[in-house]
């Protein structure tokens, strides 16, 4: 692991970093044989304008990124060692075939099935404990760190720091849903508090699903800790209207907005 990177040990330090997942490139890109647009140049495109990672969840199906895919932006993010490269999926799957060949700076452990049209929940404990266990010892063997996607369950922090795990990401979702509504406080309590157990628990912390321009800074205002956010769908969309590297900056300006500091 590039020792210039966080291990997601270390206390959490400054601004929440911005991974842009890039599935949606990819999915527009195999519309067509003409290799446009290209996944490398768009992660090129987000790190120039600030983005700390690049996401990407290769599902077995190839339905948007391909195994091609990965092993390009590997060798594109090792000309970038102060970003990280993260590879989502399911290690049942097809996941740990990519840990192994490209080492990752980070892997997302998510419970998806092959039919899945997007993650929609996260891992179960302690249903899930045992067969997680080596799959979590091989990746940090290996040098990658590991976040397990995981629903708003504060109970369930200990059992994934017991497990081995360097980090957890939130699964998003339900907060979307509520963001606006009269709903939002108390949905977003429960991950203020699934937060802190983390932390209390030594984890690191990650969030992902649906979070947007709309919602992002609210999010980590409330929600202590947070490392990282990998947004993909929405700012993708977002892109289509404003170009890649404005959305960037734009996502970025929200999660400035959170820490109060201007940009």
């Amino acid at each position: 692991m590039n020792p210039l990177l966080t291990t997601g040990l270390d206390p959490h330090r400054g601004l929440t970093a911005l991974s842009v997942n890039l599935n949606k490139v990819a999915l527009l890109r195999n519309t067509r044989a003409l290799g446009i647009p290209s996944v490398t140049r768009a992660a090129t495109m987000a790190l120039e304008a600030g983005a700390k990672g690049i996401t990407v969840h290769p599902r077995p199906d190839e339905r948007h990124i391909r195994a091609h895919d990965v092993h390009e932006l590997a060798a594109l993010m090792a000309q970038w060692p102060q970003a990280e490269f993260n590879i989502e999926g399911n290690p049942f799957h097809n996941l740990m075939d990519f840990v192994r060949a490209v080492r990752p700076h980070q892997c997302t452990f998510v419970p998806d099935a092959t039919d899945q049209a997007t993650s929609d929940h996260g891992w179960s404990f302690p249903h899930d404990a045992q067969r997680l266990a080596p799959l979590i010892a091989e990746a940090r063997a290996l040098g990658v760190r590991v976040s397990l996607f995981m629903d708003p369950l504060p109970d369930a922090m200990r059992a994934v720091s017991e497990l081995g795990a360097d980090r957890v990401e939130l699964y998003t979702e339900t907060y979307a849903r509520a963001h606006g509504t009269s709903q939002q406080a108390s949905v977003l309590a429960r991950f203020t508090a699934t937060a802190q157990a983390a932390l209390r628990e030594g984890l690191g912390l990650n969030a992902g699903h649906d979070l947007n321009r709309d919602n992002l800074t609210d999010f980590l205002r409330a929600v202590p800790g947070v490392q990282e956010v990998s947004i993909g769908h929405a700012l993708i969309a977002d892109a289509l209207e404003l170009g890649l590297a404005e959305t960037v900056k734009d996502y970025l300006r929200c999660i400035h907005a959170s820490a109060g500091s201007p940009r």
